[in-house]
């Protein structure tokens, strides 16, 4: 009997072993494996930007349209997965539209865009969100997997990423590809990030502006992030140095702005960092507004109430010296429609 047992057991361990490691060697092989860098098709055509007139800018982490206010998510402390339904989330990217035609702009920066996810119930919102401010946009994918088998139910299907919407004349377009935040195997399954390149044509001038779409790691011990803020800080140094005009823009899942108006409120299951300065480049400077928070935590749907609320300012802009910031503001939306809330900026050149 005992032996008999044992030998139940052992055909069980090993059919379970097989199983694993079969599964593991298929993510292995599925992987998404980007270069370093990647250059993307640029739209053709659009208006020549000029030395004399201001142009504003907007970045908006849109949350797949998934994290309205009536939403948590079980990596922040609560229990849900994905939106409830489809309809769900076609009315969050409605919403997200409504507020995108008030509040016009020459260049929109949004990330978590998804184009092919269980997750949004396979809707492309990049071509929505084209076709939605009528500019044509890029697109750079920062998470590609074929199925995501945790938690339960689990996350399925994987294709999401950046898109960068603009009516201006781009001469070229790449992907730029972040360190990785994680190792071999839960590598295979998770996010690639990237920073969108777009290099924008100026009407009699050598000069470009460079413009730099990004979306930080956020579920990492803090390594990645700050791996990938240094990446980030030489790529803006070294397009400075060439005389060109520059502004990166994005989600840094790191406070940047108002941490004394938004308290730091620990949590076990994901606590933003704070932006350490000195990893600021040098001839830049954060471009942020705390008047509103642009981030709030998923732990709990959001009660309308950023004083009650875990909420923070993780959106904004680095901009270079060569350039004057007019303005910039948190778009209130009160979370109606995504986790975040936009950042407007409106710069001028110097």
């Amino acid at each position: 009997m005992k032996d008999h047992l044992f030998k139940s057991i052992l055909k069980t361990g090993t059919l379970l072993g097989g199983l694993t490691l079969g599964a593991v060697s298929w993510y292995t092989l599925r992987e998404y494996r980007p270069q370093k860098v990647t250059p993307l098709p640029a739209p053709k055509g659009g208006q020549t930007l000029s030395l004399k007139n201001p142009f504003r800018l907007l970045t908006w982490n849109i949350g797949f349209a998934g994290f309205d206010k009536t939403m948590d998510f079980f990596m922040d402390g609560g229990k849900m997965v994905r939106p409830r339904n489809r309809k769900q989330v076609i009315k969050n990217m409605n919403g997200i539209k409504k507020v995108l035609d008030t509040q016009k702009a020459e260049v929109y920066f949004l990330q978590e865009v998804d184009l092919d996810s269980s997750r949004s119930y396979r809707i492309d919102q990049h071509r929505y969100f084209e076709k939605a401010l009528g500019i044509p946009g890029i697109f750079a994918w920062n998470y590609k997997c074929d199925f995501i088998p945790y938690p339960l139910p689990p996350l399925g299907k994987m294709s999401s990423g950046l898109s960068t919407f603009t009516g201006l004349k781009v001469r070229s377009a790449r992907r730029l590809s972040l360190p990785e935040s994680f190792s071999w195997p839960v590598k295979t399954c998770n996010l690639k990030r990237c920073i969108l390149e777009t290099r924008i044509s100026i009407k009699g001038s050598s000069r470009e502006l460079v413009l730099f779409n990004f979306h930080l790691e956020a579920y990492d011990k803090g390594e990645g992030k700050l791996a990938q803020s240094r990446l980030l800080a030489k790529i803006l140094s070294r397009e400075y140095e060439k005389g060109n005009y520059v502004i990166a823009g994005g989600d840094f899942n790191q406070i940047i702005k108002g941490e004394e108006k938004y308290p730091l409120h620990k949590s076990k299951n994901w606590t933003p960092g704070l932006l350490e300065k000195e990893f600021l480049p040098p001839h830049f400077s954060i471009a942020a507004d705390d008047t509103f928070p642009t981030c709030r935590l998923l732990d709990r749907p959001y009660n309308g109430s950023a004083e009650k609320g875990r909420v923070y300012v993780l959106d904004g802009f680095l901009v270079s010296d060569n350039l004057k910031i007019s303005k910039v503001s948190v778009v209130n939306t009160d979370f109606a429609y995504t986790d975040h809330q936009p950042v407007m900026l409106e710069v001028r050149f110097l």
